[in-house]
């Protein structure tokens, strides 16, 4: 796991999607299916309490509050959200929590939530028509995380397959690469690493021509497919 002020990065984030709420809340948000923004302030207030839920009581079963009714306080509730897990997760990232995947540590919280907040902000920004540029280092460190968490849980879960083939992923911006299946790379997808974040995440074609392929791209978009995230 990279070694990243996740804290700092998570705050960042969670101030610049707070932003977005002061907007109108019926915005329909492109890929995240048929939620409006309104639906995504919910998803990301009540996901914020229950990891701050699986950092304090150890439980993964914890049921958030949903949304207040009226709009004009949804930004209020969504930062209180944000603070509370901040506060959480201002600690030791060695100290055990429950987590989805290993580690069992705040420190997984620290990163998924920095994340999380990450792509969501860019999905509130898109959703009013221009988003702002992901961080390369922690877009990079987002790449990461689907390699070593959410593929690996996809499978887990019966979600996806493994892959058949290996597929070197390449960030042209700050000279990183990852390579996800078995044996030698059958092919390359080379973007900025912002750029390749945002196409595991399905935010972004594997047809766009903001990044290239070399090598067997039928082979390599098999195992692309995945899928590699929730």
């Amino acid at each position: 796991m990279a070694s990243l002020p996740y804290l700092q990065l998570l705050r960042q984030e969670s101030a610049a999607f707070s932003a977005c709420l002061e907007h109108d809340l019926s915005v329909p948000v492109p890929h995240c299916g048929d939620w409006t923004l309104r639906d995504l302030a919910e998803h990301m207030g009540q996901g914020n309490r229950w990891a701050a839920a699986a950092v304090t009581d150890q439980r993964s079963d914890y049921e958030a509050p949903p949304a207040p009714r009226v709009d004009t306080e949804v930004r209020r509730w969504f930062d209180a959200s944000a603070d509370e897990l901040l506060a959480v997760l201002d600690t030791d990232p060695a100290v055990e929590a429950w987590t989805f995947y290993p580690p069992h540590t705040v420190g997984f919280w620290q990163r998924r939530r920095a994340q999380e907040t990450l792509i969501h902000r860019w999905d509130a920004q898109n959703a009013m028509g221009e988003a702002l540029p992901l961080g390369p280092e922690l877009a990079a460190d987002g790449v990461a995380e689907v390699f070593d968490t959410m593929a690996p849980r996809q499978i887990a879960r019966g979600r996806a397959e493994p892959p058949r083939h290996a597929l070197r992923f390449r960030a042209t911006d700050i000279g990183q690469s990852w390579t996800y299946g078995p044996g030698e790379p059958v092919a390359e997808i080379s973007g900025t690493a912002e750029r390749l974040l945002l196409l595991l995440w399905g935010r972004l074609s594997a047809d766009d021509p903001t990044v290239s392929w070399s090598g067997d791209r039928a082979a390599g978009a098999a195992t692309l497919s995945g899928p590699l995230t929730p």
